[in-house]
């Protein structure tokens, strides 16, 4: 049996108003920097053989809170990545909600495609490929940590489910939240799911600074805005 823990990357200042997609350079903010040393304490007595995150920095920057004390270096998988939003990347929600692709991606993801992007479908094919590579990679006694995205994270964990990718909308995935399955070789177990344990925003930060929904949707794209 392998355990896959994944956790989302702690908040940004991006995080729910604005789509940030594959945006370089958005770093997690305080609030951010906090869930990600808070995420450190929690799994310091989980035994990891490896850490593994999306090339992006708030992925890397909240890897490195729980790498930082275990002498594990950070394996980056491109899989992991962001979902490739093409032109809705760096636009507000508030915007994006207008658009004709918009109930599509909250309704019928399997068939959405982003302009200029990738698709939902691929999307998801790609990261469940990256954790059955690294299931064999680590071996069946193993267990490792993949640092992620919201809407990566709920797209493995509907695989896992053996759920269609068309009701991934209905799981959630907090900044710093932890979900693991484990795999077996008949079929994987969903232990736990969208884990925030204690954390909380920093005493004098505002729930605005981990994005309010003003989408109107309760299901938005980037995994949600993720107020904890």
């Amino acid at each position: 049996m392998t355990t896959v823990l994944l956790a989302r990357h702690g908040l940004t200042a991006m995080t729910g108003p604005v789509l940030a997609g594959w945006t370089p350079g958005v770093h997690l903010n305080e609030a951010g920097q906090a869930q990600a040393k808070a995420l450190a304490v929690r799994l310091a007595q989980v035994r990891l053989d490896a850490i593994v995150s999306s090339p992006l920095e708030r992925c890397q920057e909240t890897a490195q809170a729980v790498a930082q004390d275990r002498g594990l270096e950070i394996g980056t998988d491109e899989r992991f990545g962001e979902c490739g939003y093409g032109e809705w990347t760096g636009r507000p929600l508030s915007e994006l909600t207008k658009e004709p692709l918009w109930p599509v991606v909250q309704a019928h993801p399997s068939a959405a495609v982003f302009p200029g992007g990738e698709a939902m479908a691929d999307m998801q094919h790609r990261a469940v490929a990256a954790v059955r590579d690294w299931n064999l990679r680590l071996g069946e006694k193993s267990a490792y940590l993949v640092c992620t995205h919201g809407d990566v994270i709920k797209a493995v964990v509907a695989d896992a489910l053996g759920l269609h990718l068309d009701q991934f909308q209905r799981i959630t995935a907090d900044p710093a939240s932890v979900t693991i399955i484990r795999y077996t070789p008949l079929r994987p177990f969903v232990l736990r799911l969208n884990d925030v344990g204690e954390l909380r925003l920093p005493e004098g930060s505002e729930e605005k600074d981990g994005g309010e929904n003003i989408t109107g949707s309760d299901a938005a794209v980037g995994g949600g805005p993720g107020t904890t």
